[in-house]
């Protein structure tokens, strides 16, 4: 089976080897349940909001279906104070296209909700309340519309947000997840994934 992984700094493992990258472990995962798919083929770049994204995937033009397609994306957005109307419609395209590429079968697309990077040292001295309820509204508006498209979603925000206190769950860089960090997403996604793989 082939694995298209779409996203962003999230997806493509800023400040973490590829091997601790969450779309690598969870393929990892999946072969460990003897489902057979190879590492994933990422289109994903640090920085990227929805827009950036899409046109990544100009650029890219991932050829034939897949079997498995992820997408992680509106960190950006809601850093860079883009609109949340802006988000969904943007967020909705990537989603059809994401659906697409898995040959129509949208229970085989695994949204994964933003993690909150307010609790990282990296927003030390911003206003860390605001930022995780900017979040909290940006993963509102893709929750719903990964449900309303029919697709999976695994929300990872909660995970994210036990950084607060676990340092060893962040990156070197003081902002991105570490592979521990990424290694608990992956074992979130997990059953969703094997349930829609089988």
């Amino acid at each position: 089976m082939h694995f298209l992984a779409l996203g962003d700094s999230y997806t493509i493992g800023e400040g973490v080897a590829t091997s601790e990258r969450w779309p690598v472990q969870l393929a990892r995962l999946l072969r460990e349940q003897q489902i057979n798919i190879d590492d994933p083929t990422i289109i994903a770049r640090t920085g990227w909001t929805t827009a950036e994204l899409s046109a990544g995937i100009d650029r890219a033009k991932p050829q034939g279906m897949y079997e498995l397609v992820s997408l992680l994306i509106g960190v950006n957005n809601q850093y860079r104070g883009q609109s949340e109307a802006e988000y969904r419609r943007e967020f909705v395209t990537l989603l059809r296209r994401a659906v697409a590429f898995a040959d129509q079968r949208s229970a085989r697309v695994i949204v994964l909700s933003i993690p909150d990077w307010g609790v990282t040292p990296f927003a030390k001295g911003r206003d860390q309340a605001a930022i995780g309820a900017a979040i909290d509204r940006f993963n509102a508006i893709n929750r719903e519309e990964t449900e309303r498209g029919g697709a999976q979603y695994v929300d990872v925000t909660p995970i994210s947000r036990q950084a607060v206190s676990d340092p060893s769950l962040i990156a070197r860089d003081g902002l991105h997840p570490s592979g521990k960090m990424y290694a608990e997403w992956a074992r979130l996604a997990l059953p969703v994934t094997c349930k829609a793989l089988t």
